[in-house]
């Protein structure tokens, strides 16, 4: 058995979903942007940082290539390996082993020139003759990272300021690209406002004048004319009132009073069975006498019509509809074609529609989602490909 959370769209909550989906891939974007051209500039500045000290380190290995000649000439002299209070250093042989080193850093690359290891900086060199075994001379000086220091608040406030700019420019082009969507909707719902107005005095005269009809006097053939009259028109008052509950989004004032649950849901299930008789379909009903609700009548006759109208709708040919009231809940079961689980929950979603050969709108569970959250009540679906759906509403 599968809960489902009730939930309501607008346009507006639409817009706002779309505009933030669109808001977070951009930031997403921009962000990687400005984190690889921040980087370069990093690497711009680092190396701008080593280029500069390149001659004094050259300097230095070249002062200690000069001592390690003489240490390798008067090697029986003098066994002090040369060192020097402005710089540590390292020798290297051959194959890259190390032979001596007072290097305060352990992470040696000898395929680069000079390079940042660290705190400190590294430039190697290699000598005209191998002294002392040597074919690698490192020479290690203390990076004072004020070079780092000098360029930081400009890396940060740049960021900032680009990343704050760019977000901007993302919000006017969202909303630039918007338009055209939004312009659309709103034709479109005041097309269906003007729409559903111009449908309700015919409709409704239709039902009234066939109602005051005594089908019993008529011929059978007549009979059955009228009655596909009745269905048509009762088929597009349920439409219309679909349609202006939506445009209206839920904000007719509600008119709560205690009514009598039982004897609505008897009166529904009365207008729906001429519907239900085109597909005879049988109604199983197990009503708890004076059931009591404190609610709008209006609106909880919109949410059985619409549980009563999917019913049908989706229903096979000479199936059956079981209704069952109780005390605090009202179940309604159908014989028919079923909703797979990827799709439960996307049930209650406007606009959604799970089976393209039935007409419809995709808007009536909604509208059951719409109410049920109003009153609080607790929606409860089950459901199985080819034996049918159970809609169970709490309270």
């Amino acid at each position: 058995m599968l809960v489902l959370k009730n939930s309501g769209i607008d346009l507006t909550k639409s817009e706002t979903r779309t505009i933030l989906g669109f808001s977070f891939l951009y930031s997403f974007l921009v962000l990687v942007i400005l984190s690889v051209v921040t980087f370069l500039y990093y690497q711009f500045q680092k190396d701008l940082m080593l280029q500069e000290k390149r001659q004094l380190l050259q300097n230095y290995s070249n002062n200690l290539i000069f001592r390690l000649k003489d240490l390798h000439i008067n090697i029986d002299k003098n066994n002090i390996y040369p060192r020097d209070e402005k710089f540590e250093s390292a020798i290297f042989d051959s194959d890259k082993k190390k032979i001596f080193s007072t290097l305060k850093s352990e992470e040696v690359s000898l395929d680069d020139v000079i390079y940042l290891s660290g705190h400190q900086i590294h430039f190697i060199k290699e000598p005209e003759s191998y002294y002392l075994g040597s074919k690698y001379v490192i020479i290690e000086i203390p990076d004072d990272n004020i070079w780092f220091e000098n360029i930081k608040y400009k890396m940060i406030i740049a960021f900032l300021g680009a990343f704050l700019f760019m977000i901007l420019i993302g919000y006017f082009i969202s909303k630039l690209f918007l338009k055209p969507m939004r312009d659309a909707l709103h034709l479109l719902d005041r097309f269906i406002k003007d729409t559903t107005h111009e449908l309700n005095t015919p409709v409704t005269a239709i039902i009234t004048n066939i109602e005051m009809i005594n089908k019993d006097l008529l011929d059978e053939k007549l009979a059955k004319k009228i009655n596909r009259i009745e269905i048509g028109a009762k088929t597009i008052s349920n439409i219309y009132e679909d349609l202006t509950f939506v445009t209206l989004n839920n904000q007719i004032i509600s008119n709560n009073e205690e009514i009598n649950l039982s004897n609505i849901l008897k009166q529904r299930i009365d207008f729906f069975s001429s519907i239900a008789t085109m597909k005879k379909i049988r109604f199983d009903i197990y009503i708890k006498e004076d059931v009591m609700i404190f609610c709008d009548i209006k609106k909880i006759s919109k949410l059985i019509d619409n549980l009563l109208s999917n019913a049908i709708k989706y229903n096979k040919i000479s199936g059956f509809i079981k209704v069952v009231l109780s005390k605090n809940s009202l179940s309604i079961e159908d014989s028919g074609k079923g909703i797979s689980k990827e799709n439960l929950d996307k049930l209650f979603e406007r606009y959604s529609r799970f089976d393209k050969s039935v007409g419809g709108f995709g808007i009536g569970l909604n509208i059951v989602s719409l109410i049920a959250k109003e009153y609080d009540f607790k929606i409860e679906v089950t459901s199985e490909i080819d034996v049918g759906t159970k809609v169970k509403i709490r309270w």
